[in-house]
């Protein structure tokens, strides 16, 4: 479920009012110590606030099991929208925000906004921890850290091996990413090797969906709809209507005409519905599960434009927390690098900590069901591909949102033609003024 505008308007209103009339906190940094694991040692139960698979189930466990003093309450939201509304919805109220709040990072600029809701985690024990641009994205322009990072999506081409063999094209993964362009891939070659499995009539689509890699491109823009100083220019980049079009034109004819995370995208899985699909590491998990039973799914070690990041996430302590020491502690400790390595063995979430993208034990990481790829390796190479951290602002969110509408209408629903949408798309985004 997604997030209309009227409702986020209504809800910046609130969320503003609350940071008016606020009384002041006194500092979170102060509170907490300077030791991001210091704890009083008092019992404690600590609400933790994720979504979808972030792998903390035994590293929940295995945290209660080194604290006896602290007790945790896993709340696990089907969704990040889900997730998000939840939480706008406490913040809104000033009460009820669990003591840990995971954040999406599509999702985290609109929160920037009111940092004060939330502690400052800058702390000398976790400098360095992350991938720069990671920890930019969580930083205000004052130089407040709010987010722990967790996860990064590197993104590879996950695809169905025995349908390449069908189509008569190689199928072995380091084929597979020369035959995409290896080094020098590019959406070009993608959408022209895509033509050539769809002349090979083996019942199956290229991609699953024109919004999956519509977001796989857009994400390697500098400046897709915002400049950084917040001014949108979704409608005057010239880059973001070329992908548009690029994108509806390969689906006319290599698309499975599916809207991700629809039921109908799930079955597809069961169907053979799709050949190749938009991959950050992340994904992993979610095609196992979908396809549960199936063989052929592989990963290729490339990606069209050289690198793309999709999604991952941080932790935060808001402040209206009871607990916010403990919960600084809880929330360092499961992004620390050791933690992050065994979620990614768990769920294929991909760490977002400089030591573990070194970490043998990530490297040598691989995956059965991907028909034993060296996933940790593969993931690795593909986040030290990534050379462009998007820009992100406070419209991001409802521009990409009423963007993916845009897409769907044409590829999914069927009730649009390119023009009549981009022309819907260009409504949506004046009304953000």
């Amino acid at each position: 479920m997604r997030t209309s505008k009227k409702s986020w308007v209504v809800l910046t209103t609130a969320l503003a009012g609350v940071a008016l009339v606020a009384s002041g906190c006194s500092s979170s940094a102060e509170e907490a110590g300077s030791d991001a694991t210091a704890t009083s040692g008092e019992p404690v139960t600590l609400t933790l606030a994720t979504f979808n698979e972030f792998g903390y189930e035994g590293l929940i466990e295995e945290y209660m099991q080194l604290n006896p003093n602290v007790t945790i309450e896993h709340k696990k939201a089907a969704t990040s929208n889900e997730a998000r509304d939840n939480l706008n919805t406490r913040l809104a109220a000033g009460s009820g925000a669990s003591d840990v709040e995971a954040i999406e990072v599509d999702w985290l600029p609109e929160l920037l906004q009111y940092s004060d809701r939330f502690m400052d985690l800058t702390d000398p024990s976790v400098e360095g921890r992350w991938l720069d641009w990671k920890v930019a994205q969580a930083t205000t322009a004052d130089g407040k850290l709010i987010g722990y990072g967790t996860d990064i999506g590197p993104e590879g081409i996950c695809y169905r091996a025995d349908l390449f063999e069908k189509a008569g094209l190689p199928s072995d993964r380091a084929e597979v990413a020369e035959l995409l362009g290896g080094a020098s891939a590019t959406w070009d070659k993608y959408f022209e090797v895509g033509d050539q499995f769809m002349a090979a009539d083996t019942g199956a689509a290229w991609f699953d969906s024109a919004g999956a890699v519509y977001q796989g491109m857009i994400n390697q823009v500098q400046n897709a709809y915002e400049q950084a100083d917040g001014t949108i220019i979704a409608l005057e980049n010239p880059e973001v209507k070329a992908i548009y079009d690029q994108v509806l034109a390969a689906a006319a004819t290599q698309s499975a005409n599916l809207g991700q995370w629809s039921e109908d995208w799930t079955a597809a899985f069961q169907k053979d519905g799709f050949a190749t699909m938009q991959c950050p590491g992340w994904m992993l998990g979610v095609i196992e599960g979908n396809a549960a039973g199936v063989e052929g799914w592989d990963i290729a070690d490339v990606f069209p434009g050289g690198g793309g990041n999709w999604g991952g996430s941080f932790l935060t302590v808001p402040e209206m927390g009871e607990h916010k020491a403990e919960a600084k502690a809880l929330a360092a400790w499961l992004t620390a690098p050791e933690q992050q390595i065994k979620a990614f063995q768990a769920k294929g979430t991909f760490p977002s900590q400089q030591a573990a993208l070194t970490d043998e034990a990530l490297l040598s990481q691989t995956n059965a069901f991907f028909n034993d790829a060296p996933t940790g390796e593969i993931l690795a190479n593909r986040a030290n591909a990534v050379t462009v951290a998007p820009f992100k602002g406070p419209n991001y969110f409802a521009i990409n949102d009423a963007m993916q509408q845009a897409l769907n209408r044409v590829d999914v629903a069927k009730t649009d033609d390119p023009a009549s949408s981009w022309a819907k798309f260009e409504n949506d985004v004046q009304q953000l003024g």
